[in-house]
């Protein structure tokens, strides 16, 4: 978004107010501020495809997930330029966010001295903080040295040049730091950040300055994360159940409400606002699929022995989704899954159906008989089939967010997590362990992750050492952590991109044998063998980072992307061609 647009460009309450009364007095009393900050909350699920908020598509522009189109997976391929709409979104959204935080924390300053003793002023003021923090670590993570504001914008400044990302990111840190004094440890309003946030964002993005060594004080940033992730722990819990943290059901339990420290609202009620996070991510007979999982996730995830996939005798590639971690069948579909949905939200919109990968035809579940009956299966016999599961995927489906049944897969109102509390317990492992302080604390942590969806402890081979610890906890972030924006940030961070976008994604095994009419008389699952199972260990990097390889056997399995390719520009994100055009001082990247 051009800057010089900051203001005027947005929609809503702080679009028509916030030059006009930061300048007149308006953020002088309690209820306004807390008005102008409920506008900066307000444009926090701005959509960047089909009514879907920015940190749900990440994920989907790294190795572990895909769009539908072929080959246009932005940051490994032809797709990523400074002209993308895309990229052009999000620097939109983010500076949007910190236009209208800006407002309120500079139109409120003249009152400060009254503000302190008028209610929840100082709390709404570190709330805009926070958002407005949080939004400049999505911008410096994806772009690298960006134009830095802290007052609403003068026309003086449309010229101003990038500011390097370590003076952003201290200021990230600092604010976050300050913000978290004046908040409680949970919000007393379900949606608005408080103290367990403020400080669990610092430690993502004290991550970030850490793995990426800005400034040569990599060791630095790592304590600095540790002793931010250590503050919230034990101030908040893990949910009872993994599954309810990504349904509406799951969220209305108290539990849920611990673990989801950060949010995004949405409601059926009064001024009803969805998402469609479901129904652009599940099977053709009641959706329409336009994200998929990858292959490299799904053999990502342990068996339930807590052994790797080439290193579990209980792994079985006929049956991929058996004696797994439970967490890869809480995320994923499977080949052969019954999968339950709702098109309407009533009854009458309830769907039963087996995912069928190789068929035209499968079984649904009438509700109206009590009976299964054979119907045309729309991921493998319709116009649209191409974006299926079975064509632009790789025979995986996404169940996180979809394994809903009470409302209309098209009009989803469960919230979307940002930040949960198993994150703050995995960044507090991951710092302790690049400071190699490996302590019972690590274990502890990680353990509770784990734990939660009935995985084993960390394995004695694991303890004390500090490589091992190292592939352990990015594991857990991929298994516990997908499909909420995260990987996109800790591909860069792990400097792993090059050999993670290297080859094409493969996936399901190939049928060999069909009939006239497509029906599959042999092959697929049915005729996988042993040897097909990948090998991690191409090279030390992708043994570390559980990056598998499929060489040996490629012939035998779906493939898309063949054309993948990685190159050094796409650690970072283009600057959007079109702020470039506004302001003439604005460089580009490097490789763009």
């Amino acid at each position: 978004m051009s800057l010089s647009v900051l203001f005027w460009n947005c929609s809503d309450f702080l679009d028509r107010e916030p030059s006009f009364y930061s300048s007149t007095g308006f953020y002088k009393s309690e209820a306004a501020v807390h008005k102008g900050v409920t506008g900066v909350y307000s444009i926090l699920n701005a959509n960047m495809n089909y009514n879907l908020p920015t940190h749900i598509v990440l994920d989907h522009w790294t190795p572990l997930a895909a769009e539908r189109m072929e080959n246009n997976t932005i940051g490994a391929g032809g797709a990523l330029t400074p002209d993308h709409n895309m990229v052009k979104d999000y620097w939109s959204q983010y500076y949007r966010i910190i236009a209208r935080a800006n407002a309120v924390i500079r139109g409120a300053e003249p009152f400060l001295e009254h503000l302190k003793n008028d209610g929840k002023a100082f709390t709404y003021l570190a709330e805009a903080r926070v958002l407005r923090a949080y939004s400049y670590y999505m911008l410096v993570a994806a772009y690298g040295d960006i134009p830095l504001f802290t007052a609403p914008v003068e026309v003086s400044q449309y010229t101003d040049e990038r500011k390097d990302k370590v003076e952003v990111l201290n200021f990230i840190l600092q604010e976050l730091e300050e913000a978290a004094k004046e908040l409680d440890w949970i919000a007393k309003e379900r949606g608005r950040v408080d103290k367990a946030v403020a400080l669990g964002l610092r430690a993502r993005a004290a991550l970030l300055g850490g793995s990426l060594d800005y400034g040569g004080k990599g060791k630095e940033y790592f304590k600095i994360a540790a002793e931010s992730a250590k503050e919230v722990i034990g101030n908040r819990k893990l949910a009872q159940n993994f599954d309810d943290l990504f349904n509406l059901t799951g969220q209305a339990k108290a539990d849920v409400r611990n673990e989801i420290l950060f949010e995004l609202m949405y409601t059926d009620q009064g001024n009803v606002k969805f998402h469609m996070a479901g129904f652009g991510q599940v099977s053709r007979n009641y959706g329409q699929t336009g994200r998929h999982p990858l292959q490299l996730l799904v053999d990502t995830y342990e068996c339930i022995d807590g052994k790797r996939i080439d290193e579990s005798p209980l792994y079985n590639p006929k049956e991929p989704n058996k004696n797994r971690d439970p967490r890869l069948t809480s995320t994923i579909w499977f080949h052969k899954d019954v999968v339950e949905g709702n098109t309407t939200g009533t009854d009458k919109g309830r769907i039963k159906f087996v995912l069928e990968l190789y068929n035209p035809k499968t079984k649904f579940y009438n509700f109206d008989t009590g009976q299964w009956e054979l119907r045309n299966n729309a991921d493998i016999n319709s116009a649209a089939a191409w974006t299926s599961f079975a064509n632009a995927g790789v025979g995986y489906m996404w169940k996180k967010f979809s394994n809903e049944t009470e409302e209309a897969i098209g009009k989803q109102t469960c919230n979307l997590p940002i930040l949960r509390y198993a994150e703050v317990l995995l960044s507090y492992a991951e710092a302790k362990i690049e400071l190699n302080e490996l302590d019972e604390s690590v274990y502890d942590a990680i353990n509770q992750v784990r734990n939660r969806s009935g995985m084993p402890n960390v394995s004695a081979d694991r303890i004390g050492n500090q490589e091992k610890m190292r592939q352990l906890v990015r594991r857990e972030r991929k298994v516990e952590l997908i499909l909420e924006g995260l990987h996109f940030v800790d591909m860069r961070r792990w400097k792993i991109g090059e050999i993670a976008n290297d080859s094409p994604s493969y996936g399901y095994p190939l049928a060999t044998k069909k009939d006239a009419e497509g029906n599959l008389l042999e092959g697929g699952y049915q005729d996988a063998t042993p040897d097909m199972v990948p090998t991690f260990k191409k090279s030390p990097l992708h043994d570390l980072n559980d990056i598998a390889n499929y060489d040996a056997y490629k012939e035998k399995l779906k493939v898309r992307d063949a054309n993948r390719f990685w190159k050094p520009a796409f650690e970072l994100l283009p600057i959007p061609q079109w702020e470039r055009d506004n302001n003439k001082k604005l460089s580009q990247n490097e490789g763009y």
